[in-house]
């Protein structure tokens, strides 16, 4: 499924996105060294065994970011305009390297762009789940998306 246009949403639609995704120590390890986070609970072993977890935590904005791209297919592929803001980011738990993550979403907000007649906005939950059926983050994002062309 493509991304959709402002009028193919309706508020309570929900998705549960296809593509799942096994959390590696590359993906981890480049993700922390890409965005110059040297957070040892991250990169270092040692350290991480010593910490209440015991092994190294998955950085978080590493989650984030895969959460919106689970997402992005069946959402917001070929008709974003603009991502607009994200709100209310949780993570009530932890991710590990080897958790099998998926994502799902649902439509909580439509509005009509005043200043583009040729957008709208649509307000998205994402939340992403392990292996365990557990939400590891939640999160709401704001997309000013196409409308369908006349």
């Amino acid at each position: 499924m493509a991304g959709r246009y402002f009028e193919d949403w309706q508020v309570g639609d929900k998705i549960e996105h296809d593509i799942h995704r096994t959390v590696t120590e590359t993906d981890n390890l480049l993700f922390s060294a890409m965005t110059h986070n040297p957070q040892p609970m991250h990169i270092d072993a040692e350290y991480a065994a010593k910490s209440e977890f015991g092994r190294i935590l998955v950085n978080g904005t590493f989650t984030f970011s895969l959460l919106v791209g689970l997402s992005v297919a069946d959402t917001t592929l070929g008709v974003l305009i603009a991502n607009l803001g994200y709100e209310k980011v949780v993570m009530p738990k932890p991710v590990f390297i080897g958790d099998t993550l998926r994502a799902r979403t649902e439509v909580v907000g439509l509005k009509e762009s005043r200043s583009r007649p040729t957008a709208g906005v649509v307000t998205l939950r994402h939340q992403l789940l392990n292996q365990r059926d557990e939400v590891v983050c939640d999160m709401r994002r704001a997309v000013l998306l196409q409308r369908r062309p006349s």
